[in-house]
C-alpha cells in the first residue's frame, strides 16, 4: 500500500478519470508525491491558502512506469517533456533537438497505470531548456536535476489505477509558511545551478548538438 499526497486549492475526495491538463508533465492525469511537505508546498503555489489531500493506493496490480529507474535516461524525461508540455524557447536549435528527442527518446506511456519521474516545477523546465538549447552539458543537467530536492511525482494515469485510490482525508494549509517554503527551494535550487555552471565544462562532456550529430539512440550508455 502506498501513501500518496495531492497539494490544491480545493478538497478532492474523489479524482475523475480524464479530468486534468493535456498539457502537464506526463499529459493529463492525477499528480500525487509520496512527499507531504512538498504536496503542502505545492498546495500553495499561487500564493493562496490550499489543502493537502491524503490517499492510499494499492499498486502491486498497477503497471508502473518509474523514469528514475536505471534502464531509462534524463532524456526520456525529456521527450515526454516535448510532447506534452506547450511553451519551449524557440530557436534553430531548439526545435531540432526536439524532433530528435521525440524521435529517438521518446515513450508511450498509455500502456501504463502509473508514471513515477520528474516534477517540471519552474527550476526544473529552465534547465530542461537550457539543455535543449544547447547551452547545458548532459552531464550539468543530470546534477542540475538533483538541486533543490524538487522532488518527483507519481501519477495516475488510467481509470483502473483511479479505482484503486482512496481519500483518507485532508489537512489545510497556510500559504504564509509554505508559499515561502516553496520560493526558498527554488531559489536553492537556481543559486546552486549557477553555481555549478559557472565551473568549465570537460572536453568529454556532452552536449545536445553531440547527440544529434552522433546519432546516439535510447539506451546508448554514453547517456547515463
Amino acid at each position: 500500500m502506498l501513501k500518496l499526497y495531492h497539494g490544491s486549492e480545493i478538497i478532492i475526495e474523489n479524482p475523475i478519470y480524464g479530468k486534468g491538463k493535456l498539457n502537464n508533465d506526463y499529459g493529463r492525469g492525477f499528480y500525487c508525491t509520496e512527499d507531504i511537505e512538498l504536496a503542502k508546498e505545492w498546495a500553495c503555489a499561487k500564493g493562496n491558502n490550499g489543502y493537502v489531500n491524503c490517499y492510499e493506493i494499492e499498486i502491486e496490480n498497477l503497471k508502473l512506469l518509474d523514469l528514475n529507474d536505471s534502464q531509462y535516461s534524463v532524456m526520456n524525461w525529456l521527450a515526454l517533456l516535448t510532447e506534452n508540455r506547450t511553451y519551449w524557447e524557440n530557436s534553430a536549435i531548439s526545435s531540432n533537438a526536439k524532433n530528435y528527442l521525440k524521435k529517438n527518446f521518446f515513450m508511450d506511456i498509455s500502456e501504463y497505470d502509473v508514471v513515477k519521474g520528474y516534477r517540471a516545477d519552474d527550476s526544473y523546465f529552465s534547465f530542461a531548456q537550457a539543455f535543449v538549447a544547447g547551452t547545458l552539458s548532459l552531464k550539468k543537467l543530470n546534477e542540475a536535476m538533483r538541486l533543490g530536492n524538487l522532488g518527483e511525482q507519481i501519477v495516475l494515469k488510467s481509470k483502473y489505477a483511479f479505482e484503486k485510490i482512496k481519500f483518507l482525508g485532508c489537512e489545510e494549509v497556510r500559504s504564509g509558511v509554505y508559499y515561502e517554503k516553496k520560493r526558498k527551494r527554488d531559489l536553492e535550487a537556481r543559486r546552486q545551478y549557477r553555481k555549478n555552471n559557472k565551473e568549465a565544462d570537460n572536453i568529454d562532456d556532452i552536449f545536445m548538438i553531440d547527440i544529434m550529430r552522433e546519432g546516439m539512440k535510447n539506451g546508448d550508455p554514453r547517456l547515463r
